[in-house]
């Protein structure tokens, strides 16, 4: 598919703003570990092949195994993932398909059993900026391919 627009060039501004508050969920403490198997598994669920390529070469680059990456979308399936990133997996794909069911409390409990309540809050501002990147890269097909992890390249 070719690339409708450059949203980076089109609007310098709300790009800087939504790198902003990429580099911010960065810097709430939850492991890059987490944060990459959840990016990946949203942009799964958002068909968003940049950030898939993307989040897995990432995870590679910091030792993600690629059996659990391979693993990802039937994480409920696969013996591989801890209760916490189950959890995260979990509130992922409810955050992102919240319009769908909603967040049921029983969801909440599970979740809250794994996270503190300033954990959460950093979990689903992870969820919600992984999303926007998402519905950017998928709305204007950006280019699939390219990205070169700065933790270890492509691997």
């Amino acid at each position: 598919m070719e690339q409708r627009l450059d949203y980076k060039a089109a609007s310098p501004s709300a790009f800087k703003a939504m790198l902003d508050f990429e580099m911010q969920v960065h810097k709430l403490g939850l492991e890059e570990s987490l944060l990459e198997l959840v990016k990946t598994r949203v942009s799964q669920i958002n068909g968003c092949a940049w950030c898939v390529d993307m989040h897995t070469k990432d995870a590679r680059a910091r030792g993600e195994t690629e059996q659990r990456l391979y693993l990802l979308s039937v994480w409920r399936e696969a013996p591989c993932f801890s209760e916490r990133e189950r959890a995260a997996l979990a509130w992922a794909e409810a955050i992102t398909l919240v319009g769908a069911e909603g967040i049921s409390d029983g969801l909440y409990a599970k979740t809250r059993e794994q996270f503190d309540e300033k954990s959460i809050v950093d979990l689903t501002m992870a969820i919600i900026s992984i999303n926007g990147w998402n519905r950017l890269n998928v709305a204007f097909r950006t280019k699939v391919g390219d990205y070169v992890s700065p933790d270890g390249g492509v691997r």
